[in-house]
Parts: structure tokens; C-alpha cells; sequence
């Protein structure tokens, strides 16, 4: 019953590294820089959303970048600026 377990423990851990090993082929790494232009993503669900309203909106342009990810975004019309998790 022990072998059982610890084969069923390696199995695991093998797929589990596996699935890493694809998800993280996939990750493109985006470089921000200040004046460039952005499109924000829309990720909230909302409940009588249409499919075929995109969830993309911008352009934005790039004001500041912060050491901890996050991103300061200059809308044009109306002028604001506003954060985002980069």
C-alpha cells in the first residue's frame, strides 16, 4: 500500500511539472515604457454582457511605471489618469 502511495505521489509531482513546464512556454514578458501606447483589458464578468462587445478599450498612453508592477495610464478623452496592475 506504501509503494501504491508514493507512486501515485511521483506521478503527481511528474505532471504536475509537466503542465508547468507548457504553461510557462506560453508567457510572453511585455516591456513597458513611458510614451508608449497600451489597449487595457477588460477582465470583469459582467452578467448580460453581449459576445461580441469587446473587452478591449484605448488606446492609453503610458505615464509612469512603479517598481511594484503597476502602471499609470493617461486616458486622452476625458484626460485622466488612472492605475493599473501591469
Amino acid at each position: 500500500m506504501d509503494k501504491f502511495k508514493l507512486n501515485t505521489y511521483e506521478n503527481a509531482k511528474l505532471y504536475k511539472e509537466k503542465t508547468k513546464r507548457l504553461h510557462d512556454q506560453w508567457i510572453v514578458e511585455h516591456c513597458f515604457e513611458p510614451g508608449r501606447q497600451v489597449l487595457l483589458y477588460n477582465s470583469q464578468l459582467k452578467l448580460l454582457s453581449s459576445k461580441l462587445k469587446s473587452r478591449w478599450s484605448g488606446p492609453f498612453t503610458i505615464a509612469k511605471l512603479f517598481s511594484y508592477g503597476a502602471v499609470e495610464l493617461i486616458a486622452t478623452i476625458p484626460y485622466r489618469t488612472f492605475k493599473v496592475n501591469g
